[in-house]
This record gives C-alpha cells, structure tokens and sequence, in this order.
C-alpha cells in the first residue's frame, strides 16, 4: 500500500469543534452557574438547542465522536431527525472547511482499513464505499492505491489460511469452495482461480486436471 491515511475528523479536531459549538450554546459551569453567552439556564439543561444549525451541529458532532463519518452520512442522520435541508447543507458545508468531514481521507482509510482487516478486493471496497455515500472519483482515487500485486498477495494470503480445512474434499470441491470465497471478497474470477489453482499445485494436484473450471456465482 501507498500512504497511511488518518481517520476524518480527529478527536483534537472534535474537541476544537465541540468546544467552539459549547462556546456558542453555553453550558452550565461546575458550581451550576451559567457561563457567559449561552442560553438560559433553563433551556441549557431541558431542552436541544432552539435553532436547526445548532441542533445539527450537536447531531454531526456527537456521531463523529463515535466514528468517522461521510458528508452523505451525516446529511442522511440530520434528514431523519428533521433537519431542515438548509441548515443541514450550511452546516455540513461548515464541517467540510474545517475538516471534520474528509470523504477523501475517509475512502483512503476505509481502503486500507478493510483490505488489511478483511481481505477485501478493489471491486468489493467499491462498492462499499458507495453505499456510504462517496463520490465516484474519489473512490477512484483510493481503490487505486491498492496495486494489482497487493491485491493478489492478499488473495493468496486469504486461500492459504482456508487450504487446510479443505482438505479432504475432492479437488473439484475444494477448488470451487477456495474460489467462491475470494468471490465473495470481490477478488475477479481469473485472479481467483489463478491464484487458487497455484496453490492446489503447489499442494501436488495435477495442474492439467485443474484446467477448464469456472468461478461458481457468487
């Protein structure tokens, strides 16, 4: 792999932000008074902010606190809990320049994360990163980092550790459960059954007789 990128928005960064959005809210103090600038006391401890930048702002900061997330994310958790759109895309736009939200740095670190943590092939990691809402070209960008021999090393490293439990099965067996696996991990049917097939070799099966199989859908 190419460089380690970091999580998007830091907890230094979510501490910053958090604070700047307690600045602005208020909160009670340690002998229960209200600090200056806030609202009142009342609403302080009862209540959500009153307005839908702030409730949006204390919504966006409380999920990245538990996990990185992407701008589409974000926008999805304000739209169900009633977020006018105007105040959602103002405040995620506001998270974006001053990089709490970072679908780049997101892709980059979902990429390695996942391909070193689950044996997941490009096509796989793509499609993942879809579903979370990433723009094409920078998923693009980061399932490009990962090389065509990274990707095969990976897959050959995933068949190694399921070779054992296969044996005792029949070749034929043994070649489509390997096969289906990678398949299942989003690795190309020519890569996997390479890949396949050389180990098998290198166990003693005959090369010739495992010619001519096919990837089993997956």
């Amino acid at each position: 792999m190419t460089r380690r990128t970091e999580w998007p928005g830091s907890e230094d960064d979510l501490s910053s932000a958090a604070g700047d959005a307690e600045t602005r809210h208020g909160r009670r103090g340690r002998h229960g008074r209200e600090d200056s600038g806030g609202p009142d006391p009342s609403r302080a401890e009862s209540g959500p902010p009153r307005t839908p930048e702030e409730q949006a702002r204390a919504i966006c900061l409380r999920l990245l606190t538990g996990s990185p997330r992407t701008r589409k994310q974000l926008g999805d958790a304000l739209h169900r809990r009633g977020i006018p759109e105007e105040a959602a895309e103002e405040v995620l736009s506001r998270f974006e320049d001053v990089g709490l939200i970072d679908d780049a740095a997101f892709a980059d670190a979902w990429v390695e994360s996942r391909h070193h943590g689950r044996g997941l092939a490009r096509r796989a990691l793509a499609r993942e990163l879809r579903t979370k809402g990433v723009d094409s070209a920078l998923i693009d960008v980061a399932v490009g980092r990962l090389d065509s021999e990274q990707e095969e090393s990976t897959a050959r490293e995933l068949v190694d550790r399921k070779l054992r439990s296969t044996r005792g099965l029949d070749r034929e067996k043994r070649l489509r459960r390997l096969a289906g696996m990678l398949a299942r991990k989003g690795y190309p049917e020519g890569l996997a059954l390479r890949v396949v097939k050389r180990a098998l070799e290198e166990e003693g099966e005959d090369p010739d007789l495992l010619e001519d199989h096919y990837l089993p859908d997956a």
